[in-house]
């Protein structure tokens, strides 16, 4: 997907304080799509093969590296300051696009939500966190991805990745932001909770 010959890059910083956002003026993944990588052995599976994921855990002070559409969000260890460290990520990742390094190992392959089965609930949520959530999840380097809705409790279960894994502010953003705005627009949802965290 690297069809640039000047790599851009610039920093942005998150409402996490050890995330850093590396954008890109390029695409790195189809939108919509992300990969989440929390240790170096995440970047070996065959579902989710990232060179670039292993090599940025090269730097012992990267606990997790994040990908998506335009951008990297690398989590650091707190150790380190990130103004110590930006320099050298950002001169590697230039010169990893300018030797045209793979970003995935992946087979040609269409990844794609099947939505066939979706009940009108689902389709509403999964609307509502597209055009309203999403957006926002991102701008900050990270995602957030529907994981389930039960009917018969109303509790919405979504995964948060990248910088919003292990932010500070994402559970008051959860429930004050993506509750509040679910629990309004769609019947029947009475509460949003983050798998996995």
């Amino acid at each position: 997907m690297n069809t640039s010959t000047t790599i851009h890059i610039y920093t942005e910083s998150t409402p996490n304080p050890h995330s850093m956002k590396f954008v890109f003026n390029m695409e790195l993944l189809p939108e919509g799509m992300s990969f989440d990588y929390t240790q170096p052995a995440d970047g070996l599976t065959k579902e989710k093969n990232s060179p670039l994921a292993v090599a940025l855990f090269g730097f012992d002070f990267v606990s997790r590296v994040f990908i998506t559409n335009n951008f990297i969000t690398l989590t650091k260890s707190e150790s380190v300051a990130w103004e110590d460290e930006l320099f050298g990520i950002k001169t590697y990742l230039k010169k990893y696009f300018e030797e045209k390094q793979p970003v995935f190992s992946l087979p040609e392959a269409t990844i794609a939500d099947d939505q066939s089965n979706d009940t009108p609930a689902i389709k509403q949520i999964k609307q509502a966190l597209d055009e309203y959530v999403r957006p926002a999840v991102e701008s900050d380097g990270g995602a957030i991805t529907f994981h389930s809705f039960d009917e018969a409790t109303g509790q919405v279960k979504v995964l948060l990745q990248g910088s919003c894994s292990g932010c500070p502010s994402s559970t008051m953003t959860l429930k004050q932001g993506i509750e509040a705005l679910l629990t309004r627009m769609v019947p029947g949802v009475k509460e949003v909770v983050a798998e996995g965290v």
